[in-house]
């Protein structure tokens, strides 16, 4: 027996009402009606009129009452209109919202990536082609923000800086303040990927005094003040060893201190951050005891939050703090760990990383055959290494076998050292 679905309460509060109000009229008509039959064969049955009168008058009232909000909530669809037709922005927005969601998880990251993959050129282009106006400025901030996700892994710091500009004038033409100042924060990691980094500190300034009471405020303040955390980083990692690196890894310290105490709510995946980027903090004080103090607890909440591109972040960062402590071995496994989890959500650069840590520990140990196929594989998924000095360099020292291998400054134990910028990259919002 297939079973009948529950009327709606509205429409049943607007059948009751219906009803009554028929049943109100036809028992006046009725009463009307008996009344003047009535009074035509009794002379004095006038007073069975009025009474069928009375109640007719009664009966519509108490009807007109009851159907009261029945009839207001009519009026206010009629007022509102059919709803309208979604548009292909609308869908577009909520399609990349969800893929935003399983990037970089174990569980679905790999198809997110290659979703974004094949599906950058058209979110582009639906961009492009769509006027920004109040009601649809929502839909084009969300796919943004899929967007920026997918640059920032992708190291696409010239796509990520032209994303900043649409948004920036989007919010501008809106009225949206909070857009602006999301578009000028975005566009502080943009410079700061391309190392420019009095640009980044600039727009920084400028998103400080766009909207600084609006709902966003504090998510975007966390942001910034990581942001900062990293670009005080960049600087250190410019700045010749002694008191001005020195002081720039302090200030990192201090903005990520204060990033955490700004955070809006409990938010597990800014924890992860701040946690990875205080652990890089601490690297360059020389401090590996103390980077693991963080990277543990770092590791075990991105694990359990299916967040597999934190989670490898965090073990390629483990790998380091084994390498300084001169546990070789152990930081090998520890990044190729890092370098498997980087496989199953695509995450390209990562990947890199770990195979260039791990060719660099085998051309320090010799073992020359292994740190070929380590760093060419390496060099494959950037495209080559012509934009990679470190591995060009380790590279070269791999494939002539009739030099003994080189230990350059850079080297993966070297804690102060321009391989460790690249691993300053990740922000979390």
């Amino acid at each position: 027996m297939t079973p009948v679905e529950p009327e709606k309460p509205v429409k049943q509060e607007g059948r009751r009402g219906d009803v009554f109000g028929i049943s109100a009229l036809a028992s006046g008509l009725l009463l009307g009606l008996a009344g003047e039959k009535l009074s035509q064969s009794l002379d004095h049955g006038g007073w069975i009129s009025v009474v069928g009168i009375s109640l007719t008058i009664l009966f519509t009232l108490i009807w007109a009452i009851y159907n009261a909000p029945v009839g207001l909530r009519r009026y206010r669809r009629w007022r509102a209109g059919t709803p309208r037709e979604l548009t292909e922005l609308h869908v577009a927005a909520e399609e990349a919202e969800q893929w935003l969601v399983s990037l970089g998880s174990d569980a679905g990251g790999l198809a997110a990536a290659e979703w974004f993959q094949q599906q950058e050129p058209r979110l582009r282009e639906l961009l492009s082609t769509e006027k920004a106006r109040e009601d649809n400025a929502d839909d084009i901030a969300r796919i943004c923000d899929a967007l920026e996700a997918w640059y920032l892994r992708r190291q696409d710091a010239r796509a990520l800086l032209e994303l900043s500009e649409f948004l920036a004038a989007v919010g501008d033409g809106c009225g949206r303040r909070e857009l602006t100042e999301l578009a000028a924060a975005r566009a502080a990691t943009a410079y700061r990927l391309m190392g420019d980094l009095e640009a980044a500190s600039t727009r920084l300034g400028i998103s400080d005094n766009v909207a600084t009471h609006g709902r966003t405020a504090a998510a975007l303040t966390t942001r910034r003040q990581v942001e900062r955390a990293l670009l005080h980083l960049a600087r250190a990692e410019q700045a010749p060893a002694g008191n001005d690196r020195d002081e720039a890894v302090l200030n990192a310290r201090d903005r990520l201190d204060d990033a955490r105490l700004s955070r809006p709510g409990p938010d597990l995946a800014a924890d992860v951050a701040i946690q990875i980027n205080l652990a890089i903090v601490l690297l360059y004080q020389q401090d590996p005891e103390g980077a693991l103090d963080q990277l543990r607890p770092a590791a075990a909440r991105a694990s359990v939050a299916g967040d597999a591109s934190a989670h490898a972040h965090a073990l390629e960062l483990t790998g380091v703090a084994a390498w300084m402590q001169r546990s070789p071995r152990e930081a090998k496994r520890w990044w190729q760990q890092a370098e498997h989890l980087y496989a199953e959500v695509d995450e390209v650069e990562g990947r890199a990383r770990c195979l260039q840590h791990l060719g660099s520990a085998e051309v320090v140990a010799g073992r020359l055959d292994n740190a070929r196929a380590y760093l060419e594989q390496s060099a494959g998924l950037r495209g080559g290494d012509s934009r990679h000095p470190v591995l060009a360099r380790y590279l070269k020292a791999a494939r002539d076998s009739s030099e003994a291998p080189p230990v350059p400054d850079d080297s993966p134990g070297h804690p102060g050292t321009s391989w460790l910028r690249r691993l300053l990259t990740r922000l979390r919002r």
